[in-house]
């Protein structure tokens, strides 16, 4: 059994507890330690107690800095009683200076994979805080074997152009861990709103996007009633002035809190008829290149997904002919692509998402299997694998980009 030491930022990230549940069902013995930030009692783990290093603040970078300065100093203490692993992930960048300093207590030789799933923007300045940055991951990735991350854009506009890490990758999309269901089960079915009752798009996950509020407010508002803004997830608090405040007093929008991933997906998808599939929180770069976790689970279930034209999420459902983009954020753009939505378009728009196969959107036990593979791959290699540049030819090949 292949055992892993997993460091991550965050212990109450529900993406956290998915990646955990994929490494077991492709055989892995999970070792999780990291840091909290607060407390979400729906990304507990039955039968793994994580290790915790401290606790960050969001949006707080430099006091992140210091707890992982704190934390690595005590490290040694800390894992006295963990059994030497097979190979370390790094989940973000900061955990990867955690990984390093483990990997030496263990003896130097412990293979690391860096999974980076988000390009923070502060890896994306040209001033001398990007290229100190910069340079402080090409000496963290040093140690690195392999590179995990979520969506080829991000190779293709930050690894390939600007980072200096030299790195296999493995591409894996944010898709729904799906276990135990059979790949052909039931089709999803359409749910068109009863005689007077409101169209319903769900914002659901992550909501750290004061834009996406501010838009979706205005459109609910202009709609009279005909929309229904359905809000659920974790809502990133030190993003938005006050956001209890602001839905509370926007008479369209509904917040429902936290929800368990992925056993909660199939009711909360099915009570709405479009998901909101856009991220403005750091426009133009990271969340122009994204392919959100939203985005599978949505698809999966037969919501309709509205996107943004020119991101990456946009390209990937042009691709597919499917889903709904908007050429600009304003409210009343927004009303011309949706304001006559009668049943007809609906079910057409619905019939395009529904027609795809569900292993589009599903990390089933084979992927888990193969991704502990490839980890097992890595801790048995004894030389660097093909280098970053010349990965183009291998794309879409086991995963691999």
């Amino acid at each position: 059994m292949l055992r892993i030491l997993y460091f991550v930022h965050d212990l109450a990230d529900p993406a956290v507890r998915r990646r955990v549940l994929t490494l077991q069902a492709g055989g892995a013995k999970v070792t999780l330690a990291g840091f909290r930030r607060d407390t979400n009692e729906l990304a507990a783990i039955h039968g793994v107690t994580p290790i915790e290093l401290g606790r960050t603040q969001d949006a707080q970078f430099a006091q992140r800095i210091v707890a992982v300065a704190k934390s690595s100093m005590r490290l040694r203490a800390t894992l006295r009683h963990v059994e030497k692993p097979d190979v370390i992930i790094a989940r973000n960048l900061e955990m990867l200076a955690v990984a390093n300093r483990a990997r030496s207590i263990f003896g130097g030789d412990t293979p690391i994979a860096y999974e980076c799933l988000d390009i923070h923007r502060l890896l994306l300045r040209g001033d001398i805080a990007g290229k100190v940055i910069r340079t402080a991951e090409r000496h963290l990735g040093s140690n690195a074997g392999l590179l995990l991350t979520s969506s080829p854009a991000f190779v293709e506009n930050y690894f390939r152009r600007l980072s200096s890490l030299d790195l296999p990758v493995m591409l894996l999309e944010n898709k729904v861990i799906a276990l135990e269901e059979s790949a052909d089960e039931t089709a999803v079915a359409p749910r068109a709103p009863k005689e007077g009752e409101p169209w319903k798009i769900g914002w659901f996950g992550a909501l750290r996007c004061r834009k996406s509020l501010k838009l979706l407010a205005e459109f609910s508002r202009r709609m009279e009633g005909r929309y229904e803004i359905v809000l659920r997830g974790r809502p990133a608090y030190t993003e938005f002035e006050d956001f209890d405040g602001f839905v509370r007093n926007e008479p369209f929008i509904n917040f429902h809190g936290p929800y368990k991933n992925p056993e909660d997906l199939p009711t909360i998808y099915n009570e709405v008829q479009f998901f909101w599939a856009i991220d403005f929180f750091e426009e133009g770069l990271n969340s122009s290149w994204l392919l959100p976790n939203r985005l599978y689970e949505g698809c999966l279930h037969g919501a309709v997904p509205i996107a943004m034209s020119g991101t990456e999420t946009a390209r990937f459902l042009a691709a597919r002919n499917m889903g709904l983009a908007l050429e600009r954020a304003d409210a009343a753009h927004i009303e011309s692509r949706l304001g006559d939505m009668d049943e007809r378009r609906y079910r057409d728009a619905f019939d395009t998402v529904a027609a795809h196969d569900r292993k589009h959107w599903i990390t089933d036990r084979a992927d888990c299997l193969a991704l502990v593979d490839r980890l097992a791959s890595l801790a048995g290699e004894n030389r660097r694998a093909l280098p970053l540049k010349t990965q183009q030819q291998h794309r879409n090949q086991g995963g691999l980009l």
